[in-house]
């Protein structure tokens, strides 16, 4: 099944020329075709970041390639022993891979299944773990025999049509409900002296997100994530903003935070909302989100979309989203396979060719 394509391993750090040139058109293809509303990230950003050494997370890439055109490209990921996550994710290979449109319905998305195979067994991994929003990639990944774990999208919301006044009826609601009750915010760094304290809350939150079906470890944030993740944004020219709520006793209660992309002025994208599980009922969500909807229209009066990803099961969330007027911009799934089941499939394939 692999034997008309050779896969080449891609050693960013000490790519040359050619190389950049045949991954930027690829991905310029790419992103006409699934992303076309959106800016393209600068080509400086991409090459940074993908040459970038990551403490916590190991990065292969593969490509498929002739005559100086890339026809398929494959990336996947998974914590190193480094990682504060690792025991309960190491199981788990995150796997992500494309064909170019001209090349598709020739074997070439199959033909990777080996090398998946083969990383997986040197990993000792046992998940596979792949997402998609496209039709073709839902078809390509069911034909595979992977299931769909868990569904989520992509909201948008536009803010020429947001009713600011009603966000701040959220916050004065808010206030008079918990009126003891802190709101700080945070443009760029939170303190250091707080990122013992916000990446425990932090991943206590974040473990508490529904997930559905899809197999996963435990998230886990501590002060050197923070500390990597703030180094990563600032020099790819991103700015964070967060803000939290806290209660009388000082417990950090909610955080909510959003990411400003100097590249992509007229996106800002909100990232994780979420209220402390003994602080629920008091609308401390739609406080947050209005608070930090209202900072962020001031800051950057030229955005015009927010844009967030939700669980299709987080109906709490979901619900604090449509009131504000976020709509649905694009679906995707993610799908799992056991590399017990990917190997057996590809017995199948080979035994049918």
């Amino acid at each position: 099944m692999a034997a008309r394509w050779e896969h080449v391993e891609v050693d960013a750090k000490n790519a040359g020329p050619d190389f950049w040139a045949r991954y930027h058109a690829y991905r310029r293809q790419r992103h006409a075709e699934t992303r076309p509303e959106d800016p393209l990230t600068p080509d400086e950003i991409v090459e940074k970041e993908m040459k970038r050494d990551d403490p916590f997370d190991s990065h292969l890439r593969y490509e498929i390639s002739r005559d100086g055109v890339i026809l398929s490209w494959f990336s996947a990921g998974a914590p190193k022993p480094s990682s504060p996550g690792y025991e309960t994710n190491k199981h788990i290979l995150w796997a992500d891979w494309s064909v170019h449109r001209d090349h598709r319905r020739r074997g070439i998305g199959s033909s990777w299944v080996p090398l998946v195979l083969e990383i997986m067994e040197r990993h000792s991994q046992t998940t596979l773990s792949m997402g998609t929003e496209e039709a073709s990639g839902h078809a390509f990944l069911k034909w595979l025999g992977a299931e769909s774990k868990f569904k989520g999208a992509e909201n948008r919301l536009r803010l020429a049509d947001v009713d600011w006044k009603f966000m701040r009826r959220w916050v004065e609601e808010g206030q008079r409900r918990s009126p003891e009750t802190r709101l700080d915010a945070y443009d760029g760094r939170i303190p250091e002296s707080m990122w013992e304290e916000y990446s425990r809350e932090l991943s206590t939150m974040l473990n508490s997100m529904p997930w559905e079906d899809l197999e996963h470890g435990e998230i886990v944030i501590n002060a050197d994530v923070m500390a990597d993740w703030y180094q990563r944004n600032e020099q790819a020219g991103r700015r964070s903003h967060a803000m939290v709520t806290r209660e009388p006793d000082g417990i950090i209660s909610g955080i909510t935070d959003m990411m400003y992309a100097t590249y992509n002025p007229t996106i800002v994208h909100q990232g994780f909302t979420g209220v402390r599980a003994s602080a629920r009922g008091r609308g401390l969500g739609k406080r947050l989100k209005a608070s930090m909807a209202l900072h962020i229209h001031e800051l950057y009066p030229q955005a015009q979309w927010f844009s967030t990803d939700n669980a299709g099961s987080n109906a709490p969330m979901l619900a604090i989203n449509t009131k504000m007027g976020f709509k649905q911009f694009r679906v995707g799934s993610e799908y799992q396979i056991t590399r017990d089941r990917l190997a057996a499939r590809l017995k199948e394939l080979a035994g049918a060719s």
